[in-house]
């Protein structure tokens, strides 16, 4: 048993999994009163605390694109010598995979449907109607959904590829609650991530069972029932476990491919069947539509006109992305090291909700125009009363229906498998003390967990109770999300500092410091190998930094030394509510540049690789040699460097 749990971090993982398993037989044992209980929480969530949800994410959003348009911008996720992971391409696909794959499919026909039949601020079934679906569908799906998912994604990348704290959803607080979040503050908040995570996880697998159900209704004549979904939710999470099993590589990432691929591949056969013309002059002023709304739909609450329509709408996407957000986030964090900030946000904040409006666009107003000009109002009936058959019902007045819905049925339960398991991988890296690669058992687990956790919320209410728990989820975490704005501006705040500090002037060189100039020219071109890379960091690095280390301690800093496994020597100084102050020299491998294979190096044995001593700071490589430097020039080196460092704590303070 101990060595089972030796890598799980024991309260977040005890703690969610009580949580978990109250719900379940709370949800399993009284449907009824769980049902209650659920719809009163989210009926007061919807009228006292609707305008924070609306506030929350307008910051998010102008928080975010300030600074992705900021200096601050070019700050890697990870050290400064950091190179991206995936390929632009497959990181986008599992940006998107990860994100929202089952909801689109659901609400690619049903929302635009749905409030073209029932707007709030227009006359059913006009075109003003038809222009306000698509425009808030947009508002939906679009930068405001992303925004809520890049605040935590933002976080954890940069605290734990930058800083590197654990990829923890209680390091972003480090910089507000400090070595706090090392205890139980910490343990509650991971918990809270983990709660949400399940509630957010819910509601997706219930709108892909539904989903689902429809498609093997449509195809296979099988019943819409809740007993039929929850075997459904048996069988998928089943498949989960196997793909969860085979880490984000090899199971995630080629899920996510062949997702995007089959989103294509549909998008182009329903665009090619269906009105072609009217849908590229619909996306036109779609975009028109979204960006002319973009500010007024971020805060309009209803507030002089009362609706249930946006607690409806609005409020439960809100709720549901929020609550989403631990998932998406360390997903998204996980899978973004070596990117720059600005480069992260632009595209998480619009690649992914590009591809979100091609779709909506594509299927919504397909939807719109056969239901004005071929099936006379017959689809939005159909939805109003069966809203996970939309698709298909517009599948039926386009050519090629059963190809087109066995497609759709690919699609569903590929997103459905990848949802689950990219949440289980999720929650059991959250429970594991930020472990990127969990054990197994604890992979498989959360993904039977996460199966059941919605299975039993249909069980007590049908899909409405499994909306309701995202917005009830959502709540808390969305001041969590706030404070996680806070501790990011405040950690790039120092971040500046640090910068400026590395800018000033060296100091006056050390008498007798100076490199003789025969030994720095040998050093320069007679590339060094491997041995002789060690040898230099054997007799003359390490010794030199442990003198400063030593000396160093001896005035009552808390600074030692030591070696790295691949042979490089570091100084490291702690000071307690800052980041440490860490010098490294490490050996470099480069190419000989092709100038110089002609001089002596190219003639030992034909090398034509070659190895520097370079600088290495907290922040990543600084890119420069000093192989050749004597121990008093590498001690001048770290003390420049160190010097740098206490000017940024004097001017962070």
């Amino acid at each position: 048993m101990k060595a089972l749990l030796e890598r799980v971090s024991p309260l977040p993982f005890f703690g969610a999994t009580a949580i978990a398993l109250c719900l379940i037989a709370y949800a399993s044992f009284a449907p009824q009163r769980a049902a209650a209980m659920f719809d009163a929480a989210n009926a007061w969530i919807i009228a006292e605390a609707g305008w924070f949800y609306l506030l929350s994410v307008g910051i998010f959003v102008v928080f975010l694109l300030a600074l992705a348009l900021s200096p601050l911008g070019r700050i890697k996720l990870g050290p400064d010598d950091a190179t991206p992971d995936y390929g632009f391409g497959t990181w986008v696909a599992m940006l998107f995979s990860g994100g929202m794959g089952i909801g689109i499919v659901f609400y690619g026909v049903a929302e635009p449907i749905t409030h073209f039949g029932f707007p709030p601020d227009a006359a059913p079934g006009s075109p003003q109607a038809a222009r306000d679906a698509m425009e808030a569908t947009f508002f939906h799906w679009g930068v405001h959904a992303w925004a809520i998912y890049a605040v935590v994604g933002l976080a954890l990348a940069y605290f734990g590829y930058r800083r590197g704290q654990p990829l923890l959803l209680r390091s972003a607080f480090r910089p507000l609650l400090g070595r706090h979040t090392d205890g139980i503050a910490g343990d509650l908040i991971d918990i809270f991530a983990v709660v949400g995570t399940l509630a957010g996880l819910a509601t997706s697998l219930g709108l892909g069972v539904s989903q689902l159900n429809a498609s093997m209704n449509y195809l296979f004549g099988l019943p819409q029932s809740l007993a039929m979904q929850l075997w459904l939710i048996a069988i998928v999470t089943l498949l989960a476990t196997l793909t969860v099993a085979t880490g984000l590589d090899n199971g995630i990432r080629r899920m996510s491919e062949l997702i995007i691929l089959v989103s294509f591949l549909l998008m182009f056969l329903v665009l090619a069947l269906g009105p072609t013309e009217f849908l590229l002059r619909a996306f036109v002023e779609n975009i028109g539509l979204y960006l002319d709304g973009f500010v007024s739909r971020t805060f309009h609450i209803y507030a002089y006109e009362p609706t249930d329509w946006v607690g409806t709408w609005t409020l439960f996407y809100w709720g549901w992305w929020i609550s989403w957000s631990p998932f998406v986030g360390m997903f998204i964090a996980r899978i973004s090291r070596g990117r720059s900030i600005r480069e992260f946000l632009f595209g998480v904040l619009f690649a992914p909700a590009g591809f979100s409006f091609i779709w909506f666009t594509i299927f919504g107003d397909t939807a719109i125009w056969l239901d004005i000009n071929v099936a006379d109002g017959e689809i939005g009936r159909t939805v109003a009363d069966n809203m996970p058959v939309a698709l298909f019902t517009v599948f039926d007045y386009l050519p090629w229906a059963t190809f087109l819905s066995w497609i759709t049925g690919l699609l569903v339960a590929v997103y459905f498998v990848t949802a689950s398991d990219a949440g289980a991988l999720v929650i059991a890296m959250i429970t594991s003390r930020g472990d990127e690669e969990p054990v197994l058992w604890l992979r498989v687990g959360w993904a039977l967990a996460c199966g059941a956790v919605a299975g039993t919320l249909l069980l007590a209410g049908g899909l409405a109770a499994v909306q309701m728990a995202a917005v009830i989820a959502g709540l808390p975490l969305a001041l969590v999300m706030l404070l996680m704005c806070y501790g990011i501006w405040k950690a790039l705040r120092e971040e500046t500092l640090l910068h400026r500090s590395a800018l000033l002037p060296a100091p006056p060189a050390v008498p007798g410091t100076t490199v003789p100039w025969r030994r720095r020219l040998a050093a320069i071109v007679n590339h060094p190998t491997r041995a002789q890379a060690d040898k230099y960091l054997d007799e003359v690095v390490a010794g030199a930094l442990a003198r400063v280390a030593a000396e160093m301690a001896g005035s009552g800093l808390a600074a030692e030394s030591g070696r790295d496994a691949d042979g490089g020597a570091w100084l490291r100084v702690v000071h307690e509510g800052v980041p440490d102050f860490l010098y490294a020299a490490r050996a470099v491998q480069h190419a000989i540049p092709a100038f110089a294979l002609a001089d002596a190096a190219r003639r030992e044995g034909d090398r034509t690789r070659y190895w520097q001593v370079e600088v290495f700071l907290a922040q990543g490589g600084r890119g420069y040699d000093i192989y050749g430097y004597d121990a008093e020039q590498v001690i001048a080196d770290a003390l420049v460097h160190y010097n740098r460092f206490r000017h940024f704590l004097y001017a962070s303070a």
